[in-house]
């Protein structure tokens, strides 16, 4: 059952809000409030990994149901004073600054938390920092069938899925340069595996490699992928031939999230061979707009659950460091302002 609890948005302005209830974005919001920080977490309840059926790689939770890793994370953030909203965020943007000049934000939502009269913040979150971590989205190539089935038949990671579908006649639906080194990687877990080219083209050394792999290349166009009530059965080419597999593992093109962020301003890069587009950060997340961090997949497109929770807790302490210089500036200028009195 999913769950349906969400907290209500403060009146005041908060220390940190987090766009994105993911691995990143609650690690962060942990270490801020574990250093009790002021901390709301805005989650659009749509994880990009919500069709696996567990998370794999972090020591000591591998197998975890995603679901149930995203309600543990949310548990933790609010033992220590953290707040969770489920709502879209539409706008944000800075705010007019502090009188002293600490940088202020404004994150409206379409929806989630309780109304201002009922204690929450209608809609609207102020905050001093922001931390974005609200992940990316895949984008499949355009093939009939084979969107139905992601996340489970159709894969892209043999670190995420790899162990699960071992021994599997596994097919490569080729997508561009990358395809070559996916199926390097995928023919280490099955010795039935065949290369889709799909009109990408391979070079004589990349087939002299396959060949020596035991890697089967097809050069016919796929038309559709096939499927039954038990999953997919195999890959019908536009000759009419079907290969029969259980198995497709195809590289997607992966697009930080960055909806309603426009008014941050924040730069994003295209990466080589349509391979995605992401925020551009620097050391920890830290980003060209003050006041801003980036975590997770929104700017390290390949980075697992374990991967982009470290990073969040990484953006999380960095960003209680600058809190606490702030803090600190602020004091001794209240302390000589009352000095010169």
């Amino acid at each position: 059952m999913p769950e349906t609890r969400t907290d209500p948005l403060p009146e005041d302005t908060v220390d940190v809000v987090v766009i994105g209830g993911g691995a990143a974005g609650l690690n962060g919001a942990l270490v801020l409030a574990r250093s009790r920080r002021s901390v709301v977490v805005i989650d659009s309840g749509s994880p990009r990994n919500a069709p696996a059926e567990g998370v794999h790689g972090p020591l000591g939770l591998d197998g975890t149901p995603p679901a149930e890793l995203l309600r543990r994370g949310r548990e933790e953030v609010r033992r220590y004073g953290g707040r969770v909203v489920t709502g879209e965020v539409v706008s944000a943007a800075p705010a007019a600054p502090s009188a002293d000049g600490d940088p202020r934000f404004a994150v409206s939502l379409a929806s989630g938390g309780a109304p201002a009269d009922e204690g929450g913040g209608g809609g609207l979150v102020r905050a001093r920092r922001v931390l974005v971590a609200t992940g990316l989205r895949d984008v499949l190539p355009d093939i009939p069938g084979l969107a139905p089935h992601w996340g489970r038949g159709v894969v892209h990671c043999p670190y995420c899925h790899g162990w699960e579908v071992r021994d599997e006649p596994i097919g490569v639906l080729a997508a561009g340069p990358a395809s070559v080194h996916q199926a390097l990687l995928f023919r280490q877990l099955t010795e039935d595996l065949v290369y889709f080219a799909h009109g990408t083209g391979l070079d004589e050394d990349t087939r002299a490699r396959f060949t020596a792999r035991g890697v089967r290349v097809v050069d016919t166009p796929v038309a559709e992928v096939r499927s039954d009530g038990n999953g997919i059965t195999g890959v019908l080419l536009t000759d009419g031939h079907v290969v029969a597999r259980r198995v497709l593992a195809v590289v997607t093109t992966t697009l930080a999230r960055a909806g309603g962020l426009d008014g941050l301003g924040l730069p994003t890069e295209d990466l080589p061979g349509g391979m995605g587009r992401r925020f551009v950060t620097g050391m920890a997340g830290t980003t060209e707009v003050p006041g801003v961090w980036v975590a997770g997949n929104a700017t390290d497109l390949t980075a697992q659950v374990g991967a982009s929770a470290a990073a969040g807790a990484l953006a999380g302490a960095h960003m209680n460091a600058h809190l606490a210089t702030a803090d600190t500036n602020a004091a001794l200028a209240a302390a000589s302002s009352g000095t010169h009195r």
